[in-house]
C-alpha cells in the first residue's frame, strides 16, 4: 500500500459549500450552548439509581462536550440542549466541534473535554480501554466509500491502483475495507491518502484524488458537485445484516468513576432527545443548519443517516444495546483493529444505560 503525503496535493478551497458543510477543521470551539439550570419544587429526595421523581433538586454541573458535525453526532446533543432537557436535570453543556472520534478521545485525555460523542471507529479505542461507554446513541447509516466515475471506477474492483482518501480510525475506513474485500483487494492494492474530511470532499471535486471513505454530510456536497460521476461503492446499510455501526457517548475511565450520578443524568436527557430527534428529524436538521453555520438543504438531505427510531425502540432494552455492541466487536476483530475479544461489559457502563433509561421514565 502507497501512502502519499498529503501535502503533495494541492489544497485550494475554492468550493465555498464544502467548507460550510460542516466540514471544518479539528478543534474549532463553537458557542457555548448554555443554559440555566432549572429551580425545581424543593425535593429532598436522594439522588440514588435514576429513581428520581421529577421535581428532584439536582446539584447543577457543567460539562463540556465534544461532537462531529453532522446529524448522527449532533442530533441527540442539540434536541436535548434546544428542548431544555438538559435543564431538567441540572446539567449545563457547553458544546466545542471535532473532525473525528479519535481526536476527542484524546481531547478528553488532555483535560479540555469531559464527554464526546463518537462514531463507529474511535470504538476500538474503548475496547482497548481508553474510554467507557455510558449511553448508545443511535447505528450509523452516514458512512459511504465513494468515488469519481471518470476516473475509470465502475465497481470496487476497479479501485485497484488508485487514489483513495481516509481518515484513519473512523467508521468510513472500515467500510472501505469491506468494499476492498467484496472486490477481492486489500489496502495493499490502494494508493490511501491520510486527511481530514474537508481535505478529501475537495481533493475528490478537483480530481486530485479517484475516491474516498467519507460520511455525510459530505457526501451531499459531492453528489451534487460531481452530478452524473458520484458513484456509490458502499455504505453502512450494504452491510448491515454482518455488522453494527453504533454511535456512542463516552468518557474516560476516572470520570465514569467520579461523576457516575452525572452520567445518569446526561444520558436520560440525551434519552428525551432521542424521541424529540425521531419525532422532528426535519427541525432537528434545521437547527443544526443554524447552530452549525451549515446549508439547511444540505442537512435536509442528510436526515436519512441514522436509525432515530431504533434508538428510540432501544431504551429501556439493554440487552438490545449490549447486542449492538457485540456486533460491533466483530467488525474490528475482522479488521485486525483488536487482537482479542473483550467482554462488552468492560468497557460498556451497561449500570449506566439502566438507570439513564429509569430515570428518563420519570421525565417523559
Amino acid at each position: 500500500m502507497k501512502k502519499i503525503d498529503m501535502n503533495q496535493l494541492s489544497r485550494r478551497s475554492f468550493l465555498k459549500v464544502a467548507g460550510a458543510a460542516g466540514v471544518v477543521g479539528s478543534g474549532m470551539v463553537l458557542a457555548g450552548c448554555d443554559n440555566g439550570t432549572q429551580e425545581p419544587a424543593a425535593d429532598d429526595t436522594a439522588d440514588e439509581g435514576g429513581e428520581e421523581p421529577a421535581g428532584t433538586e439536582y446539584e447543577p454541573v457543567t460539562v463540556h462536550v465534544a461532537f462531529m458535525p453532522n446529524l448522527g453526532s449532533a442530533a441527540t446533543l442539540f434536541s436535548a440542549i434546544d428542548q431544555g432537557y438538559f435543564d431538567e436535570v441540572g446539567i449545563t453543556v457547553e458544546t466545542e466541534q471535532f473532525q473525528a472520534g479519535p481526536a476527542e478521545i484524546t481531547a478528553m485525555q488532555s483535560g479540555s473535554v469531559d464527554i464526546s460523542q463518537i462514531g463507529h471507529g474511535a470504538h476500538s479505542l474503548c475496547i482497548q480501554g481508553q474510554a467507557k461507554i455510558f449511553a448508545f446513541d443511535q447505528l450509523s447509516q452516514a458512512d459511504c466509500v465513494v468515488a469519481n466515475k471518470s476516473h475509470g471506477i465502475e465497481t470496487g474492483a476497479d479501485l485497484a491502483g488508485k487514489t483513495v482518501g481516509v481518515a484513519s480510525g473512523t467508521s468510513s475506513e472500515i467500510i472501505l475495507q469491506y468494499v476492498l474485500q467484496d472486490a477481492g483487494l486489500t489496502v495493499d492494492d490502494i494508493n490511501t491518502v491520510e486527511m481530514d474530511v474537508s481535505g478529501m470532499t475537495t481533493a475528490l471535486i478537483s480530481g486530485q484524488i479517484d475516491a474516498a471513505a467519507t460520511w455525510s454530510p459530505n457526501t451531499v456536497t459531492l453528489e451534487e458537485q460531481l452530478g452524473d460521476d458520484y458513484l456509490v461503492l458502499g455504505t453502512n446499510t450494504d452491510y448491515s445484516d454482518e455488522v453494527a455501526f453504533p454511535g456512542s457517548y463516552v468518557v474516560l475511565p476516572e470520570y465514569a468513576e467520579e461523576n457516575h450520578d452525572v452520567l445518569v443524568r446526561f444520558g436520560a436527557a440525551l434519552d428525551k432527545g432521542k424521541v424529540y430527534r425521531a419525532e422532528h428529524i426535519d427541525d432537528v436538521a434545521k437547527l443544526l443548519a443554524s447552530e452549525l453555520g451549515v446549508p439547511e438543504d444540505t442537512l435536509l438531505q442528510s436526515t436519512g443517516e441514522g436509525d432515530w427510531q431504533g434508538a428510540v425502540d432501544a431504551i429501556g432494552n439493554t440487552d438490545t444495546i449490549v447486542g449492538y455492541y457485540e456486533a460491533q466487536q466483530k467488525v474490528f476483530l475482522d479488521g485486525g483493529q483488536i487482537e482479542a475479544e473483550v467482554p462488552v461489559e468492560d468497557y460498556v457502563l451497561t449500570d449506566v444505560i439502566t438507570e439513564s433509561d429509569e430515570l428518563y421514565s420519570t421525565m417523559a
